[in-house]
């Protein structure tokens, strides 16, 4: 299959998850730029459960649109786990959603470091309230990394869905 075929794939699945449970999804994403949002409107009928999502690239935006702290991201950095969690609570939050997918990362070519080198990925997944959080380091290019996180975002919420119907 082609990237674009798994992208849509795995959002008309979760897309489906979603309507089972008669749920609505938002997201808040950073390095993916609108991604996420773009696979999930992509899949006909999808009005039925996204009613909107954000991008906040600037950290101006995480906090005035999603009530991200200035201390976390002060303290941790806009590429942390503690930030996409703070991003998916405020999303919920501020689009009345079942589920948000929060996301931010160092897509590349620079602005990595020792630390948190290019590809370092951060993933927030707010469910009815509940937090998780996880980051993994993809490689490849700008292009790659971005699309590795959109796919792995999407198949995590589809494994979060699927838990919590079993």
């Amino acid at each position: 299959m082609t990237v674009a075929a798994d992208s849509l794939q795995l959002a008309t699945e979760l897309g489906q998850l979603l309507l089972r449970k008669k749920w609505t999804i938002t997201t808040a994403e950073s390095c993916t730029g609108g991604g996420i949002g773009y696979w999930l409107t992509a899949v006909p009928g999808s009005s039925a459960y996204v009613d909107r999502g954000f991008i906040t690239y600037s950290n101006k935006a995480k906090q005035q649109l999603l009530a991200v702290r200035s201390a976390t991201l002060l303290q941790f950095g806009a590429v942390s786990e503690q930030t996409v969690r703070e991003m998916a609570e405020g999303a919920a939050k501020a689009a009345n959603a079942n589920m948000a997918i929060a996301v931010s990362g160092i897509a590349g070519p620079d602005g990595g470091s020792v630390y948190k080198p290019v590809g370092t990925v951060c993933f927030g997944f707010c469910v009815n309230g509940n937090v998780a959080s996880s980051h993994l380091v993809f490689a490849g290019d700008r292009q790659q990394v971005r699309q590795q996180a959109i796919d792995y975002a999407l198949k995590q919420s589809i494994e979060l869905l699927t838990a919590l119907a079993n």
